[in-house]
């Protein structure tokens, strides 16, 4: 079994104890390639260094996730442009909106997600995409842009049929972490009505752990937890999620 984690932050502060083991865990799970997208300013120097360590299991991509812009967000995203040009980014993440906690600086994060999104456009790079409490927002920005030029992952996906269809039209695919093993979670009652060619798998390790690890730190080993709930809500084998997930995101991220 290979599975592929499309969306991890191994390179956070959690795992400065135990980084290397927690890579190696993985790979004994079966998660033989882990993406790391960027967060803000500070955290291009650890992803690099992580991605230094692990050249063969891990790739990275760059952006400015929603809840970091800030009034120097230009700043910010003339760094990450400037660090674009390196050519050793798969994708442009984690970028997106979010208005769940503070929405003063909507007019600030929907410039900044249409200026990567522009970035992912003519770069031809696939997006990883953070939406929280912006879903009617967040698809009118993408009617705008989409001219089947953009593709990429609607990260943490745990919205409604209606919601997930939206994005699948416009192009994009679905990301099912931890949260889709919740039993909070209503993703698992629609999924069979979804084709699994157009889901990838993540964890976003170190956050929302899937059942049996829920409370603890999330990591990318316990993908195989997720792949498990999955392959349970279409009913077929395990292999057979992880072969087509695996293979959907080898396509997607050009891996």
């Amino acid at each position: 079994m290979f599975l592929i984690d499309t969306h991890t932050h191994v390179y956070d502060p959690e795992f400065d104890l135990d980084r290397d083991e927690a890579v190696q865990r993985a790979l004994d799970a079966g998660v033989g390639m882990l993406l790391m997208p960027n967060v803000d300013a500070s955290t291009i120097q650890p992803m690099l260094e992580a991605y230094g360590r692990f050249p063969d299991c891990t790739r990275v991509m760059m952006g400015l996730q929603p809840e970091e812009v800030k009034a120097d967000y230009k700043a910010v995203l003339a760094l990450m442009e400037n660090e674009l040009e390196r050519g050793i980014y798969i994708g442009v993440g984690e970028i997106g909106l979010d208005l769940y906690w503070d929405a003063s600086f909507e007019k600030e994060q929907i410039d900044a997600f249409e200026t990567q999104l522009g970035w992912a456009r003519q770069l031809g790079l696939p997006l990883s995409i953070h939406c929280r409490n912006a879903f009617g927002l967040m698809v009118r920005i993408l009617e705008k842009h989409q001219d089947g030029a953009l593709k990429g992952v609607m990260h943490c996906f745990t919205g409604t049929e209606e919601e997930a269809k939206a994005y699948l039209d416009l192009g994009f695919h679905l990301g099912l972490g931890g949260v889709t093993t919740y039993k909070s979670c209503n993703v698992r009652e629609f999924l069979h009505n979804i084709s699994p060619e157009r889901i990838v798998l993540e964890t976003d390790a170190p956050y929302l752990s899937p059942v049996p690890h829920r409370g603890k730190r999330n990591e990318p080993a316990f993908l195989a937890d997720t792949a498990k709930s999955i392959a349970e809500s279409y009913g077929v084998p395990l292999e057979e999620v992880a072969e087509i997930t695996t293979r959907n995101a080898k396509i997607l991220f050009g891996i």
